[in-house]
Order: C-alpha cells, then structure tokens, then sequence
C-alpha cells in the first residue's frame, strides 16, 4: 500500500469510512466485494485497527444472538414475554455467521482466529426470577431460531453445565436457568483485522492509521470535503459518501456534518471494567457464557456475565460490566467530548433525559465508588466460591447511550441506530450492544440506504444475497429457509450438532 505521505490534496474517493473498527470493516468488506471498482479510503485516528470500541478486551466478546441476554425479552404489562426483539437479533447474528462462512469457504479470512463456539447460559436464583426464565422458554423454545434451548431447574444439571456457578452454592437455594449450546465467543478486533487484510488486497482500498477527521461539510450536491490530519499535516479529500463509525466520537462527527437529521441526537458516556481471572484451574472448568438478571432499577448496561473468553492466545474468564461516568467518549477521547456535543438543538432533550434517569446516575456513582471486594461480592452472586486474589480489574471500552430528541424531551436508548441524510450521502451508527454482533445486518442497511445503490438496485441487492448466502436459496417458507441456513453454516464453520 502506499504511504500517508501520497494522499493528495482534493484527492476523490467514492466512500470514506471514518474508523477502522469492525463497523467500518465490514462496511468496507461489503463495499469491496459488490462494488469492486469503486474507491475507498479508511482512516483510524490509532495506529492499528480495531482498538476502541472493537478491541478484544473493551467489549463482551459475546456473539448477540439473544440466546441468554435476558434484557432483549422483556415483559409487557399484561406479564407477557415479549421476544420481538429477541428474534429480530437471532436473525441478525445468523446473518453474520453466513458471510463468515460464505468468506470462509471461498478462503478469505480464517475464523480460527476470532470464533470459538461455546455454549450461552441464562441463570437465576429465586421464584419470581426461576418463573420469568420458564415463561420465556416457553415462549422462545417453539421458534426456529431457539429450538435447541434447553431449560432445567436442576441443581445437578446446572453444575454439570458451569460447575462454578453451583460450587459452595447452598443445594437447597432455587436456582434454574437456560442453555443454547450453540453459542460463541467472538473476538471482533481479530475479526476486523481479518477483514481489513483481505480487502487491503483490492488496489481500490486504501486504509490509512494516525489520521484523524477534522471537519467534513458538503460542497455540492455529489460531494463531501473532509479535512483530515495526517500526523498533524492538514489536506483536503472529496468524496460522494461519507460514513461514520468511530465508535462513541460518532456522534461529534455528525454534529459537525450538519445535516438536518443530526439534531435529534445526543450522547451519554457510559464506562466499563471488567474483572479478570487468568487461574488455569479455574479457567480450564469454566466453558461458558453464562448471564444474569440485572437488578432492579439498574440499566440493560449491567446485566452481570461471567464469560470464557480467548484473547491474545490466553484462555480466560471475564466478570462484569461495572459502570462507570467519564466525559470522554472514546478511551483514548477528550474530557471534553460530552460538553463539545451540547448544542442548542439537544441541550432541552439531554436535560430532559438527566432529569428522568437519577437511578442511571446513582447506579453510576455507587459503581465508580466500589473497591475491589465489593465488586467480588457482586461476582460471588453468581459464582460463590470466588476469591479475590484470583481476579484483577482492567478498564473496558468507552460506550456512548443514544439520546433523542422527542415530542415530550428526550429519550435514553440502549440499542444501536443508523442515521442517514435525506440523499444518501452519509450514514452514521450511533449506540452500542448488540452492535458488532448483527454488524452485517446493519451495513447492509447503510449501503442499501447509500447513494453509491441507487442506480442499481435490484442487480446490487442480489450480489448482496449471494455473497451473504453463497446462492439465492429459497424454500417454501421463512422457517425453512432459516433452519437450512444454519444446517449450512454449522457445516462450514465447524459446529458438530445436528439443527
């Protein structure tokens, strides 16, 4: 590839992707395959791709398929399961699962380096809590996409799934929960690498580190300038689509384009930590991801795991989130991030949303307040027999919760959302979980919604298809379609259990 230093001032590019994380990868991977010949620059702030909100230790890891995260089945007022969103994300994942396989297959990135299957446990401890699990079985189980779910209340059946969580547990204590064997453990910084590498090959791809957006505004009704700094030298590109996916900073970057439909949003920075345990003899009895119920009152944000997790060759296990408050909006952002994204078009609704949400500030204080036997304290609700001394604590990813504006103020949302301009032109993914994991889903959405697919649609949707799907499958029903789909992907990535 060549060097910074040969970016040109006013050089075109089709598309630029600002941030080289696993949105803007698989953006770029998409962009690459359908459209071949069009040319792309990538720029990172960091040096290397995939290190904030993507990097291995800053996220979860967790391969969202709401197989175990109780927060996407929530209960309506009548006390009914609502899984809506539950299957909505089960399809989303498959979706991601089907390109690896599809670029698997074809010898395009390796997923030995960044997926590991491992099965996804929800467990609980009391009446109402054991009832809720049952009931959202009941309701997931007849589904296609849960129909391996399996549901126990039995204490030996549950040690023989996650032997920690039942070690110096009272036998006599109410305890039950959920199993998906079919789970997985994701490493989305790798992940990114691996798609950055293979399209770093297309002579038409250029990805460049150390540079940072500065200012982006629209010159005419086909371009975009944006102004960038390379190793603090200011140029000058055009471009006719912009996308924008640098993790929490996304939202500064949108503010600064202008368009009408920025002035519906602001941010609210969320920290994380994790607590870390490297002991082999607890690491090697561990297999699983096992979630939680948060507490009442405490945002989705909190829902506890504790995770097997492989990073860096290392097998490990991984406890948390605890939150945290910060200004900034990226680990290696400013402390003035928040106050630079207060405009007068947002500051009523954020207001409003501080206003509405004392519990989510409390919650952040007491986390950002605990010691470290406190926060063990929280790990042994889940796994009794811990001890302190065989856990570390280590500083997660930056997370920026999407505020918008509404008719009566504003609103505090916890999903992701794409934000695009009346002409297609620039797309913007603000929020968090289960981000990366439905990442293909959700750019198929931002290239479909471009102005780089408007002149051929129905040619660039079927390209689409065919690289997600490998061929235009197509059976008498959805159901059928969807079960096949995950007979095919077991089969090439590896996952020995008949659907």
């Amino acid at each position: 590839m060549t060097s910074v230093q040969t970016i040109k001032e006013n050089n075109h590019y089709d598309a630029v992707l600002v941030g080289a994380g696993i949105m803007s990868g698989t953006l770029a991977l998409l962009l690459a395959e359908v459209l071949p010949d069009i040319k792309i620059l990538i720029i990172e702030k960091l040096n290397s791709p995939g290190s904030e909100s993507t990097g291995a230790f800053n996220n979860a890891g967790t391969g969202h398929a709401a197989n175990c995260e109780l927060n996407y089945t929530p209960i309506d007022e009548k006390g009914n399961i609502i899984i809506d969103k539950a299957l909505s994300i089960n399809r989303s994942f498959e979706n991601s699962m089907s390109l690896w396989a599809s670029l698997y297959a074809a010898g395009k990135i390796d997923i030995k380096k960044f997926l590991k299957f491992i099965p996804h446990i929800s467990f609980v401890s009391g009446k109402e809590n054991i009832s809720f699990l049952k009931k959202r079985y009941q309701a997931m189980a007849n589904n296609p996409e849960f129909k391996d779910m399996e549901f126990t209340s039995s204490f030996g059946q549950i040690s023989s799934w996650a032997s920690l969580i039942t070690k110096d547990r009272n036998p006599l204590n109410e305890i039950a929960a959920t199993r998906v064997e079919r789970g997985t453990d994701i490493n989305f910084e790798a992940l990114t690498k691996e798609y950055l590498s293979f399209v770093s090959k297309n002579k038409n791809v250029e990805l460049r580190y150390k540079t940072e957006l500065k200012d982006l505004k629209k010159i005419d009704q086909k371009q975009w300038e944006l102004e960038l700094s390379l190793n603090g030298r200011k140029i000058s590109v055009r471009t006719a689509f912009v996308f924008l996916g640098a993790g929490g900073k996304t939202i500064n970057y949108l503010q600064k384009s202008k368009i009408p439909e920025a002035n519906n949003y602001g941010g609210f920075p969320v920290s994380g930590k994790w607590l870390i345990c490297e002991e082999k003899s607890l690491t090697e009895k561990h297999n699983a991801k096992v979630y939680g119920k948060a507490d009442i009152g405490s945002p989705p944000m909190s829902v506890p795991h504790l995770d097997t997790r492989w990073i860096d060759g290392k097998r490990l296990l991984l406890f948390g989130p605890f939150a945290g408050f910060t200004t900034k909006f990226l680990k290696e952002g400013s402390y003035f991030d928040l106050f630079n994204s207060i405009k007068k078009n947002n500051i009523v609704s954020m207001l409003d949303v501080g206003f509405k949400n004392n519990d989510l500030i409390n919650y952040l204080i007491s986390q950002s307040l605990k010691n470290h036997n406190s926060r063990v304290d929280n790990l042994k609700n889940m796994m009794p027999s811990a001890d302190p001394s065989n856990w570390y604590l280590k500083n997660a990813g930056q997370r920026v919760q999407i505020i918008k504006k509404t008719n009566k103020g504003g609103s505090l949302k916890f999903g992701t959302e794409i934000v695009t301009s009346s002409d297609g032109s620039l797309s913007a993914l603000l929020g968090a979980s289960p981000g990366a994991s439905t990442a293909v889903s959700i750019m198929v959405k931002v290239l479909t919604r471009s102005c780089l697919f408007l002149n051929d649609k129905i040619n660039l949707q079927k390209k689409i298809n065919d690289l997600i799907y490998q061929s235009h499958l197509t059976y008498e029903s959805d159901k059928d379609f969807l079960i096949n789909i995950k007979k095919i992907n077991n089969s090439i990535l590896g996952f020995h259990r008949e659907f």
